[in-house]
């Protein structure tokens, strides 16, 4: 697989990719991975998902990603806009959240459950 460099903002990144969408995408993915737990709240709207991702988006990245196969900061491999990725990584997620569901799994927790508090009065020693 071709290697790429994918630039966003003051992100940079190196990733195998067949081809520079992908790669693009990839980057996507790591930046917005700590956020896949709205997709786990049923009680988050499909608007609400999208807002917070815009906000996420908005707030660490740039408005496109640039990707090369010779180099960090050039794009001869391709520009690729923030918002469009964002569109397609947020229908994506909601495609394979529905799928679990239409399977007739249980909704899965994408990440762990945080650990309850103790109710016992002892303190630890």
């Amino acid at each position: 697989m071709p290697k790429f460099y994918v630039t966003c903002g003051s992100v940079e990144w190196i990733v195998e990719a067949e081809s520079a969408r992908q790669a693009a995408m990839r980057l996507m993915d790591e930046m917005l991975g700590a956020h896949i737990w709205i997709y786990d709240d049923a009680e988050l709207t499909e608007q609400d998902r999208r807002d917070h991702l815009v906000i996420e988006t908005l707030l660490h990245l740039g408005t496109e990603i640039r990707v090369s196969q010779r180099g960090a900061q050039r794009c001869d491999a391709g520009v690729f806009g923030v918002p469009e990725l964002l569109d397609d990584w947020d229908r994506m997620m909601t495609a394979v959240s529905r799928l679990f569901v239409a399977a007739g799994l249980a909704p899965r927790r994408v990440l762990p459950t945080a650990p309850q508090p103790s109710t016992d009065r002892r303190l630890p020693r």
